[in-house]
């Protein structure tokens, strides 16, 4: 009878130290830990242990942060190639990042590179990760291997660490180092439109090649140009704890 108290819950409600195990957020020991203290809402509400949830519906957030719990989440890492053009659909008809990964579930590039640029990105679904990975405020750092013209000198290279003029602003400081004579490996947490190159341009060092190694704690020398995986659970735990940065296992 409807509001029996023998009324079953539907089939897709899950309890909640589960779902947010398998969105990346810890062990079933660690979330369990998280919701006892009060570091877990769902729907605005603060959670309770053995709470179950649906995935498809429910709002779920630890310390504030949204946590993507569907269970059609997918998370792509891309080893982009030079000439393919990070966006969904592009009116010339060249190829895409989204061309290079699965149709189904539609994903979309966590920001961009661009077309002479490789290296890599993430795609997904997830539009509250894509945000956080996206937005300066949370400090995911992007790495960059930049071979140029000529040695830089060590002015230059100061320059860079301290933050250059650009006509949309000074840029925050970045992390800069010599890898060889002609090659650089800088480190910077902002996202705007061909940062990097202006950068190095605006100090006298046109970029001759670029590659984007690492993507905050994300890191796959052997992924070669072209090819994608789907992120470990390790690895999105990896990301989830940098966006928490109070939180640890």
């Amino acid at each position: 009878m409807p509001g029996s108290e023998f009324e079953q819950e539907p089939p897709q409600f899950e309890r909640l130290q589960k779902v947010l195990a398998r969105a990346g957020i810890g062990s079933r020991r660690v979330c369990e830990k998280l919701i006892v203290e009060q570091r877990v809402t769902v729907n605005g509400e603060f959670a309770e242990l053995g709470e179950k949830v649906d995935p498809e519906t429910s709002q779920v957030e630890v310390d504030g942060l949204k946590i993507g719990v569907r269970q059609d989440l997918v998370y792509y890492l891309l080893n982009k190639p030079i000439g393919v053009i990070t966006t969904s659909k592009d009116p010339q008809e060249r190829s895409t990042v989204v061309d290079l990964v699965p149709t189904h579930p539609r994903v979309f590039p966590v920001g961009r590179l661009d077309a002479d640029t490789e290296g890599l990105i993430l795609l997904t679904n997830d539009g509250d990760l894509t945000h956080y990975l996206t937005h300066p405020s949370f400090g995911i750092e992007k790495e960059y291997l930049v071979q140029v013209e000529v040695k830089p000198s060590r002015n230059a290279i100061r320059e860079l660490r301290q933050g250059v003029e650009l006509d949309d602003g000074i840029t925050a400081p970045a992390k800069v180092s010599l890898v060889d004579e002609k090659l650089l490996k800088i480190v910077i947490h902002e996202g705007r439109n061909r940062q990097i190159r202006r950068m190095c341009e605006s100090v006298g060092h046109p970029v001759v090649r670029l590659i984007r190694s690492r993507i905050g704690p994300i890191v796959d020398r052997s992924l070669r140009p072209g090819s994608f995986r789907e992120l470990t659970n390790q690895e999105l735990k990896s990301i989830r704890k940098i966006l928490l940065k109070d939180f640890s296992n």
